[in-house]
């Protein structure tokens, strides 16, 4: 009788999940964030940058991109339309396909003045080049300083140039990270074994990512979870490259989360 119980209560538990993915899934699809255009490697909504700064900027991505088939592109929004920086950075990335196919050489300077955040975000193919060490060191060393003082657009051109310069191979990371670790967990006692909490919110939400998969594929086979204008189960999923009317698109390439995330 109590296996039977615990059979039950198991089954109910599975489709209470199931259901709870699939109601999320679907809410995400409605909420797919207003992505901006690509009007060039320099995309300044915010208005933080001015003329001759946009400019510098424009001219040094291009020989970038000329010279190494990297592209990196700056780009400052006026909202975050409720995401977390780290997913829309993922999700604009894919969405505009920076970095060249089967390369995924591309990154991005984000800056969100009204969150008050600013993020590096960086594609698959430059994950060991510009490191999360690195782009938070650029971030806290080159760009917030400028930014808490008020100097947008002297905090984005330096941060621009040290990224640059980590592309070739020229930049050293501070320590600032270092110097601010200073607390030290206590030592597991010798014998103890401490049970693994985390791997409980983890299973849950690899079965959500299944499920969120599941759905994303049946949407593209013209399945009954299609819904107009998504192309994607989350904003961590596959997004399109997006054209530009400035003569500038990306490559299709692809980003998985790497980088760095400051705020000020």
């Amino acid at each position: 009788m109590l296996a039977r119980n615990w059979i039950s209560a198991w089954r109910g538990l599975w489709l209470a999940l199931l259901l709870s993915a699939a109601l999320t899934a679907h809410s995400a699809a409605a909420a797919e964030p207003n992505w901006p255009e690509l009007t060039g490697r320099v995309v300044d909504d915010a208005g933080l940058l001015s003329g001759s700064q946009r400019g510098e900027l424009d001219a040094k991505l291009s020989q970038l991109e000329s010279a190494t088939g990297t592209q990196l592109v700056v780009v400052t929004v006026t909202s975050l339309q409720g995401l977390e920086i780290e997913e829309y950075g993922v999700g604009l990335g894919r969405h505009w396909g920076i970095g060249q196919v089967g390369k995924n050489n591309g990154a991005l300077l984000i800056v969100a003045p009204n969150e008050r955040a600013v993020r590096i975000e960086v594609g698959y193919g430059l994950e060991d080049v510009l490191t999360d060490a690195v782009s938070a060191s650029i971030i806290q060393t080159d760009i917030l300083p400028a930014f808490r003082a008020g100097r947008m657009g002297e905090g984005i051109v330096a941060g621009t140039n040290s990224i640059l310069a980590a592309l070739n191979g020229d930049y050293t990371p501070s320590q600032w990270n270092e110097a601010a670790r200073g607390e030290t967990q206590p030592p597991t006692q010798p014998g103890e074994v401490p049970f693994p909490f985390w791997v409980v919110p983890l299973i849950f939400v690899a079965f959500w990512l299944a499920i969120v998969i599941l759905v994303n594929r049946a949407r593209r086979r013209g399945g009954p979870w299609r819904s107009s204008g998504w192309t994607s189960g989350s904003s961590f999923g596959s997004f399109g490259s997006s054209g530009s009317s400035g003569g500038f698109s990306g490559g299709g390439g692809s980003f998985g989360g790497g980088g760095s995330t400051g705020r000020w």
